[in-house]
């Protein structure tokens, strides 16, 4: 994964955590939880808007 080892990765926790300090991460990792919750909410709704436009679409194409 992006050539990155065992070294770069502890390397980037250590880094984190003294830029954001250990009480910070725990609200970032919700906030993100919380944006990654909303992106798949947001793409199941327009998948579904996407379908049902494809069906009454094609329910208007048979009746003419």
């Amino acid at each position: 994964m992006f050539g990155l080892g065992t070294p770069e990765i502890i390397l980037i926790v250590i880094v984190i955590l003294v830029l954001f300090g250990a009480k910070k991460i725990p609200e970032f990792m919700q906030g993100i939880g919380k944006g990654v919750k909303e992106f798949k909410k947001a793409t199941t709704d327009i998948e579904k808007e996407i379908t049902d436009a494809g069906k009454t679409d094609t329910r208007k194409d048979d009746k003419s």
